[in-house]
């Protein structure tokens, strides 16, 4: 064997052992990761209660509100939110996918208490955040004239759930002026105006009925004159046949 191919062979051998090395520190350095813990040892170290059962929750896999899976969590968990250890172990388990590898990269023994775990996963995740919109907004709502009255009330209620602590004069007026003036709910609220919100969707829920059944009967009948339309059309068809024999 020549010298040259002595070399290379060294080479090669040396090269594949330095990248076997590699790959072990680097499966070593996950496998450290996944056992370690974000969370303290004061933390690790306490049991859940006894008969404790794990709820359901909905998922959350880091493309979602992070406030808004915080509130569902605390929610769910109310009857065991002063267990800090408990609280931030079932947390954990709400994590799936990217926010669970996300956890993992917390540094160990970060973590002593759900606040902190609370903190961190809020900003990790705080452009998910749903903006919260100004009152204001409600008064560029408007009925579509090709849109039921039922299907506005929703879409009227949908949009003001996205608005903290919204005053009911204002939803009550906004709702209001998003109708067509010329609508009989219009007037009625024009002309009671004192209302609270709650009377005024109960109100417009009665109308909304009589919308259903106005949109409902005009259907029928469009299918009523559809069969008599092609009656109309054969015979018209008939009729110019026997014209064009004569």
């Amino acid at each position: 064997m020549r010298t040259e191919d002595i070399k290379k062979l060294v080479s090669d051998q040396l090269r594949d052992l330095k990248t076997g090395r590699n790959f072990e520190d680097a499966l070593r350095k996950e496998m450290d990761q996944a056992n370690s813990t974000p969370f303290t040892v004061e933390i690790e170290q306490v049991a859940p209660p006894k008969r404790f059962s794990t709820p359901s929750f909905t998922p959350f896999k880091g493309d979602s509100d992070p406030e808004s899976h915080l509130k569902h969590f605390k929610s769910v968990m109310i009857l065991h939110k002063a267990d800090d250890a408990l609280m931030c172990k079932v947390f954990v388990m709400t994590l799936r996918g990217a926010a669970q590898d996300w956890f993992h990269t917390l540094p160990s023994g970060s973590i002593s208490s759900f606040k902190e775990l609370a903190y961190v996963f809020a900003k990790e995740y705080t452009s998910y955040r749903t903006i919260k919109k100004n009152p204001d907004h409600l008064f560029n709502l408007r009925k579509k004239s090709d849109e039921s009255l039922r299907d506005y009330i929703k879409r009227f209620k949908a949009e003001k759930a996205n608005i903290i602590a919204c005053d009911d004069r204002i939803a009550s007026s906004a709702f209001k002026k998003g109708l067509p003036a010329e609508h009989d709910l219009y007037r009625e609220l024009t002309i009671a105006p004192s209302q609270t919100l709650a009377e005024v969707f109960a109100i417009a829920e009665r109308y909304a009925l009589w919308d259903d059944d106005r949109i409902a009967a005009k259907k029928s009948t469009k299918q009523e004159d559809q069969p008599t339309k092609r009656a109309g059309q054969k015979n018209d068809e008939f009729s110019n046949r026997n014209k064009d024999k004569c």
